[in-house]
C-alpha cells in the first residue's frame, strides 16, 4: 500500500504540445527528492484526455524509466471504454508501472451494475495492482461505496482514489472493505481531514508545487497529529482551492511552469491560464512559500 502524499503529476509540454522529455525527468527527479510516496503518471492532472493512446502508453513507459525504481508509478489508465481500458492498462504492466489508477467511465452514465462489470473486467484481464477513481464532478457518475465493496473483494482492486469530497465516504467505505483497503482522497481541499478520518493518503494536485509540504502534513495526519497537519495544511489551503479557478489542470500547468520546472506548454481543448487569474494563483504559492 501507497501511503502520503502521491501526486498528480502534470506531463509537460511545449509550446506547441508535444511532450516536454527534458521537464519530464526534472519533475520526477524534483519528486523523488522532495519525499512525494509516488507518483500518477497520466492521470487527469495528466492531461490523459488530450493524449493519444500511442502517447499514454508511452509517457507512463518513460515515467517508469526516469523513475528507475526510486519512487512507485500509478499509470492512469481508465478510459469510458472497458476495451480501451483493458488495452491501457496492460500497457502499464507492461512497461513495469507499479499499479494502475482507473477512472469510472465518464459520459456513459453506466449503472452500478455496469461499473461493478467495468472494473471487475479490467481486473481480471490485467494482473496488475489497481486503484478505483470515482470523480463525479467530471464523469457524470458516483461509485457507491457498497460497489466499491463488492470490487474490493477482487484481489488486485487494492484501493479507491475518492474524489468527491464527501468525508462520509471514509468510514463508509473503510466499514465496508476493511483496514487491508487503500482510501486515498481526491480533493486536496479536504484531503487532511480525510487522513485524520483513516484515509491513507492523497492524490494530490497541490503536491506538484509544494511536495514536501504535503508529504509533512500527511505524515502528520497519517499519525493522528491534527495540530501540525492543520499547521501545514493552513499554509497549502489557497493553493488547494485556487489551483481549481479554472479547470484543472489549467492553473497547476501554469504555476509549474511560473516555477521554472516545465515549459508553457497545453493541448486544446484545454488553454493556458487566463491572464486575470496569474495573480490569484501567485498569491496562493506565496502564500505557500514557493515565490
Amino acid at each position: 500500500m501507497f501511503r502520503g502524499s502521491i501526486v498528480a503529476l502534470v506531463t509537460p509540454m511545449h509550446a506547441e504540445g508535444e511532450v516536454d522529455d527534458a521537464s519530464l525527468k526534472r519533475l520526477v527527479d524534483f519528486h523523488v527528492s522532495e519525499g512525494t510516496v509516488a507518483i500518477v503518471s497520466v492521470g487527469t492532472t495528466g492531461e490523459s484526455a488530450t493524449l493519444d493512446e500511442d502517447e499514454h502508453c508511452a509517457v507512463i513507459r518513460r515515467t517508469v524509466e526516469l523513475t528507475a525504481g526510486r519512487i512507485p508509478v500509478i499509470a492512469g489508465t481508465g478510459a469510458n471504454s472497458t476495451r480501451e481500458a483493458i488495452l491501457l492498462t496492460r500497457c502499464a504492466k507492461e512497461a513495469g508501472a507499479d499499479a494502475a489508477l482507473l477512472v469510472t467511465p465518464y459520459y456513459n452514465k453506466p449503472t452500478q451494475e455496469g461499473l461493478y462489470l467495468h472494473h471487475k473486467a479490467i481486473a481480471e484481464a490485467v494482473d496488475i495492482p489497481q486503484i478505483l477513481y470515482n470523480v463525479p464532478g467530471r464523469t457524470a457518475c458516483d461509485m457507491q461505496p457498497e460497489t466499491v465493496a463488492r470490487l474490493a473483494e477482487v484481489d488486485n482492486i487494492i484501493g479507491v482514489k475518492e474524489a468527491t469530497g464527501d468525508l462520509s465516504r471514509v468510514r463508509m467505505i473503510r466499514e465496508r472493505c476493511g483496514p487491508d483497503f487503500a482510501i486515498y482522497s481526491g480533493d486536496d481541499a479536504t484531503g487532511c481531514e480525510f487522513m485524520l478520518l483513516g484515509g491513507d493518503g492523497v492524490i494530490s494536485v497541490t503536491s506538484n508545487l509544494a511536495p514536501r509540504q504535503m508529504q509533512d502534513m500527511c505524515e502528520a495526519a497519517l499519525r493522528g497529529d491534527r495540530e501540525r497537519a492543520l499547521a501545514i495544511n493552513a499554509k497549502l489551503d489557497p493553493l488547494h482551492h485556487d489551483l481549481f479557478v479554472q479547470s484543472n489542470p489549467i492553473p497547476v500547468k501554469w504555476a509549474v511552469a511560473e516555477m521554472g520546472l516545465c515549459s508553457k506548454g497545453i493541448r486544446l481543448p484545454l488553454t493556458w491560464l487566463s491572464d486575470d487569474c496569474h495573480e490569484r494563483v501567485r498569491r496562493a504559492m506565496s502564500h505557500a512559500g514557493l515565490l
